[in-house]
């Protein structure tokens, strides 16, 4: 993969000649540029090419939230990664796709997975917001947890289960609460193996045990729980299941 081209954006002069040092000394950056505002970054994107912007969230004038939403309106909008002292947009920066959220004071090594991340991203071919033929960086969702901003992997989900505007992670041994729609994530994941199988239920198809059927009321089985399939969604769940199982191929010994 060729070099990264990547732009640093942040109006307080230290933070931004500390992450373009940080930036420049990766390998797998070929050139970075900075800007003060997201002014100067809108005029330096419509200038050049760029495959990734990182980015302060709370700037003078249009914020980073606001910026990276312009962004996604360009025919080729670059990964997007949130650099900021704050965890309290965290959320929001799921729901703008960001490939990642960085708290400051940032680490080098941090720093650097935030870069693997966008390399990856790039080199299986999609942009934010478009699903990949592969998938070599699980999408990690941020859980406010009291103060504490936590990250749990798309991998780590065996179904989610929406409840009211939020949903709930059913991963092992966890569940936390995260707003965002049910339908939003139905949209995200169903092409990394997750399917709608009822209005309240998303389910990764690898951690499907079983389905049954009882006087005509489909459940299915995933990770122990026992959950109800709609009408509406039973057929389409038993023809991906019988694609699924072979394209895992055999269980090794």
């Amino acid at each position: 993969m060729r070099p990264l081209r990547i732009l640093a954006v942040d109006d307080e002069p230290p933070a931004l000649d500390d992450l373009s040092y940080l930036l420049r000394g990766d390998h797998r950056v070929g050139r970075v540029l900075a800007a003060d505002s997201s002014d100067a970054a809108l005029r330096l994107l419509e200038a050049e090419p760029i495959d990734a912007v990182f980015l302060d969230i709370r700037m003078p004038g249009l914020d980073g939230l606001d910026l990276v939403r312009v962004l996604s309106r360009f025919a080729h909008p670059p990964a997007v990664v949130f650099v900021t002292a704050y965890e309290d947009f965290a959320v929001d920066a799921f729901a703008l796709k960001a490939c990642d959220y960085l708290l400051k004071p940032v680490g080098g090594e941090r720093l650097a997975e935030a870069v693997r991340r966008v390399a990856a991203l790039l080199d299986g071919g999609a942009g934010p917001g478009q699903a990949a033929a592969a998938d070599p960086v699980p999408e990690r969702i941020p859980v406010d947890l009291g103060g504490i901003t936590r990250f749990v992997s798309r991998d780590d989900v065996a179904y989610v289960e929406a409840q009211g505007d939020y949903v709930r992670l059913h991963t092992a041994g966890h569940a936390p609460l995260v707003r965002v729609p049910l339908a939003v994530l139905a949209e995200r994941w169903e092409p990394y193996g997750f399917l709608r199988i009822h209005r309240s239920f998303l389910v990764a198809l690898r951690h499907v045990e079983e389905l049954r059927s009882d006087a005509g009321h489909w459940t299915v089985r995933v990770a122990g729980s026992e959950l109800p399939v709609s009408r509406r969604h039973t057929r389409q769940l038993r023809d991906v299941l019988v694609r699924w199982a072979p394209a895992q191929g055999p269980e090794p010994s």
